[in-house]
């Protein structure tokens, strides 16, 4: 099975944001990148948000009309 693509996209931080979370990242072994997904699939989870795959969810979506 091939590995899925991840989304890309911009984002802007505060500068002090990015050092604190730059600092985070190596002090837990990881990338900003892996820290922030880190910190979002965290803060999904407290949230109860259930992380499911894009293409599952758009199999079980009624089709139009119905």
């Amino acid at each position: 099975m091939p590995k899925k693509e991840a989304t890309k996209f911009l984002l802007r931080l505060d500068p002090t944001v990015m050092a604190a979370v730059k600092r985070w990242a190596e002090a837990e072994l990881r990338s900003v990148n892996g820290q922030i997904e880190y910190i979002l699939r965290d803060a999904l989870t407290r949230r109860g948000v259930k992380l499911t795959d894009p293409e599952a969810a758009e199999e079980e979506r009624p089709p139009d009309g119905t």
